[in-house]
């Protein structure tokens, strides 16, 4: 005997959330369907995998297997979820960045793809030298520095945050990816006295405190602390570019993304800190998204 889900497939996708719990589980196209209606498609699938732990091919292959009562309702949950806002990162625990799965929380910043630019210009940098030692600042997920572990051959990385709960999150990418990092409870360079380091990467907060986005998408959801920096968002910019000096080899260099209109401030004030080959670099929006440069050394 056909369901409703079958009779009414146009209608159904209106019905009330009361209406639609006391129908017998859809099958995958009729999930879909259903959430479709009321969020992003993509969320829509990927949400659906997460509750039925499958590959996404299953979604394409088996559009009519029914979805058992538990999954349903375990479905309906997160979509409910994610019409409120939710970033999905948060409601499915993980996101890819650099082609791995890392474990996120809302204790940590989601990585975005744009942060893939400093991975790409370290390991151009860095991809010819023996054992290079790598400082990720304000590690949050742990993604620059697990994924500098697994790309640079022998390299010697140290992750640093200020918060425990996203040093937890970082290690336990670490473990599963099989990642050596050294991880530290520090605000940027304070538990670091005399460390040296050929590299420092960081993406640090670099929102204004007023900047309206912060009340938009995502970022409702994310920890402020890994977000704003002050007044006009350059605080901990300042900081680390100040005091990376004294924590670069000679002919070191330091790599910060900033957002989408800080870059020619970025490179004034590595100019004034004393760094030399100061440029900037794109993502592939066209985007300055990084800047940096390298520290002479002192005579």
């Amino acid at each position: 005997m056909l369901s409703r889900w079958s009779i009414k497939p146009r209608n159904w996708p209106s019905w009330s959330e009361t209406e639609v719990a006391e129908q017998p589980p859809p099958d995958i196209a009729g999930a879909l369907a259903w959430a479709r209606a009321r969020i992003e498609p993509m969320a829509a699938r990927i949400l659906l995998r997460h509750v039925l732990r499958c590959p996404p091919a299953r979604l394409v292959a088996y559009p009519e297997a029914r979805l058992t009562a538990e999954d349903w309702a375990a479905y309906r949950a997160l979509v409910e979820r994610r019409q409120a806002g939710e970033p999905v990162a948060y409601l499915v625990g993980e996101r890819e960045f650099f082609g791995r799965s890392f474990l996120v929380s809302p204790a940590v910043l989601i990585p975005r793809p744009e942060t893939e630019l400093l991975i790409e210009l370290a390991l151009a940098h860095l991809g010819g030298c023996p054992r290079p030692r790598v400082l990720d600042l304000g590690t949050g997920s742990g993604a620059l520095a697990v994924t500098l572990a697994l790309e640079l051959d022998a390299a010697e990385v140290t992750a640093v945050d200020l918060s425990r709960e996203a040093l937890w999150v970082a290690m336990a990418n670490a473990a599963r990816l099989g990642a050596s990092v050294s991880f530290v409870h520090s605000r940027w360079f304070d538990a670091l006295c005399g460390e040296r380091y050929q590299l420092i990467v960081a993406n640090p907060p670099y929102v204004a405190a007023n900047d309206p986005h912060l009340g938009q998408g995502d970022l409702r959801f994310e920890p402020r602390s890994a977000l704003v920096a002050g007044a006009d968002g350059l605080d901990d910019l300042k900081t680390i570019i100040a005091e990376a000096p004294h924590h670069l080899d000679d002919d070191g260099w330091l790599m910060l993304e900033h957002g989408y209109d800080q870059a020619a401030t970025v490179r004034s004030l590595l100019t004034d800190a004393g760094f030399t080959a100061i440029r900037s670099w794109t993502d592939l929006a066209g985007i300055e998204r990084a800047s940096g440069g390298r520290w002479p050394g002192r005579p």
